[in-house]
């Protein structure tokens, strides 16, 4: 597929990096020659210099040729413009990146396609949405749905009170039964596990389970977890995504959001209805326990450095907050903050690439996420008519080895995935596979 990507920014790099590895032909188009060139030397792709809404840019860097175009600059209305531009070039589908979700709205949405921008993306809005699940489950390191609920997979980690702690997964299926949920995968240390009816729960193993709504509790139990009620919210952090994930939460709990400018705080007290705005520095001990840190039930650090919001919610694990959930962009910071106790992380580059991504793949995918903890992805795809999925049941189907089926909605009824079921023309299907395995899944699909 031959890609064009407007912005060389943090979102517009590492598309171009994990679309590169995709054997796509990629065109990174920004006014930094110097970024350009340092990129052009690390991934397989090439660049043109100048302006997205230069018309004479555009043609240059082959738009009018290419099967997608993803607008990421930092300046909404340049993604506006240049998406337009290259859809009248003739570019077959164009995504743009907004900053406003005012833009999300269906009558909004059908102007824009009129204009020529087929699809919008605004991560913040994603990675708001994203911390409302993780604390409907809390208890959860990762949490994610799939056609409107049916079917969930959860992560979560394995500690000492685990009854599946030492059993192997055959073991697991004996003593507590397993039609009511599959295990797609195992983290353990930096290794992600696609398990076997012989591998085993170890201490610190986070677990991804693939169930239906009514069997949480079982795994809860299976894992050692209990939920807890969530109240007290505190945020730290007045960014475009702490005042969205404020106004998402502040329908269902009691939220105090952090932040050390005043004007940010004036415009966060005339934006939110009923959460209370604090001028101060989420990292000063002395503040924390005045608003209450020992009461608070969940902890989230939203600000623009990584590093604060790591350490931020380490203090608040110490202070006996009992979720964090921590905004990390640094991907190469994400595994550390896992390991040392974070509770949730959120990446909002990964969530705009899980987003984007699934229009390169040439099969319906509903759903696709990037898991932000591990080298793998989960997605909901369809089973076209007369694929080879459709020809024999999941055993004696060639699956491949880093790849696993969690389930399967036919007809609207969610059903876990077992050797003897055989899927069927427009099922959807839950899948979690390692890298080196999707292309292999999605042709089963074809």
């Amino acid at each position: 597929m031959n890609i064009v990507i407007a912005g060389a920014g943090e979102v517009g790099t590492h598309l171009a990096k994990m679309l590169s590895k995709q054997e796509h032909n990629i065109m990174l188009i920004d006014k930094d020659q110097d970024k350009l060139d340092m990129l052009e030397g690390q991934l397989d792709i090439v660049s043109h210099c100048g302006s997205s809404t230069s018309i004479g840019a555009l043609k240059d860097a082959g738009v009018p040729h290419c099967d997608l175009f993803i607008a990421v600059n930092h300046k909404e209305e340049e993604n506006f413009n240049c998406a337009v531009l290259a859809k009248k070039l003739g570019a077959r589908r164009t995504i743009a990146r907004v900053n406003n979700s005012e833009y999300l709205e269906p009558d909004t949405q059908d102007f824009l396609h009129t204009i020529g921008i087929d699809s919008i993306i605004y991560p913040e809005r994603l990675a708001a949405e994203e911390i409302v699940a993780a604390l409907k489950l809390n208890g959860t390191r990762q949490a994610h749905e799939f056609s409107d609920g049916r079917l969930r997979m959860l992560g979560i980690k394995i500690w000492e009170t685990a009854p599946i702690l030492n059993l192997t997964l055959v073991q697991m299926a004996a003593a507590y039964g397993a039609d009511n949920f599959r295990v797609v995968a195992i983290k353990r240390g930096e290794q992600t596990i696609i398990p076997r009816g012989n591998d085993t729960f170890c201490y610190g193993d986070l677990v991804f389970f693939v169930t239906k709504p009514d069997n949480i509790a079982q795994i809860f139990m299976l894992c050692g977890k209990k939920q807890y009620e969530i109240k007290q919210v505190m945020i730290v952090g007045g960014t475009r995504l702490g005042c969205k994930t404020a106004s998402l939460l502040e329908k269902q709990y009691h939220v105090k959001i952090i932040d050390r400018d005043r004007e940010t705080c004036i415009a966060l007290a005339d934006k939110l209805k009923s959460s209370l705005v604090i001028n101060g520095d989420g990292r000063d001990l002395a503040l924390l326990r005045e608003e209450g840190i020992r009461n608070t039930d969940v902890f989230i650090s939203l600000t623009n450095s990584s590093e604060t919001n790591i350490l931020s919610c380490l203090l608040a694990k110490k202070l006996g907050v009992k979720k964090s959930v921590a905004e990390v962009e640094n991907i190469d910071y994400m595994d550390l903050a896992e390991n040392i106790g974070i509770g949730t992380l959120i990446n909002t580059k990964l969530i705009a690439a899980s987003y984007i991504y699934r229009y390169t793949l040439n099969v319906d995918v509903r759903h696709l996420k990037f898991v932000s903890i591990s080298e793998a992805e989960v997605f909901e795809v369809v089973a076209e008519p007369d694929s080879k999925i459709t020809r024999k049941t999941l055993a004696e189907t060639n699956f491949p080895t880093n790849a696993n089926i969690g389930g399967i909605i036919r007809n609207g009824e969610a059903m876990i995935a077992k050797g003897n079921v055989r899927i069927q023309a427009g099922d959807n299907v839950v899948i979690f596979a390692l890298p080196e395995a999707a292309k292999k899944v999605i042709k089963l699909f074809q």
